[in-house]
């Protein structure tokens, strides 16, 4: 199962100062405003999103329809197409947004040690 562009995205206490650092890590803002409170910062393949005061905890994400450049696939598993093949196998499915028979939604797991991993589509 192909579930898109993957990146993890970090509770941070200080936009601002998270920012800085990642960027001495060679990171770059990508999309996002601090006046929003969230960057997406990329090197490379790599992806990270800086949120503050959005939710608790460091989250994986995985944007089905995206490739790791945030450029939209032609073909791809839609986001309720993994929700109901986890579903099926017997996964719970938290914060569910999956009204539309397709397009942008989104859902979350959580793994065996409590992480959270977030299926965000935007296409």
């Amino acid at each position: 199962m192909n579930v898109g562009c993957f990146s993890i995205s970090l509770a941070v206490k200080d936009l601002a100062v998270s920012q800085a650092f990642y960027e001495k890590l060679g990171f770059t803002v990508y999309a996002g405003e601090l006046a929003h409170r969230f960057l997406i910062m990329k090197n490379g393949d790599t992806n990270i999103g800086l949120f503050q005061g959005m939710f608790e905890h460091n989250i994986m994400t995985f944007n089905p329809g995206w490739d790791q450049h945030a450029q939209a696939l032609s073909s791809f598993r839609d986001v309720r197409q993994i929700a109901e093949q986890l579903t099926a196998q017997g996964i719970e499915l938290r914060q569910q947004q999956l009204k539309n028979e397709r397009g942008p939604g989104s859902f979350a797991v959580t793994d065996p040690d409590g992480n959270t991993i977030l299926f965000d589509q935007h296409v």
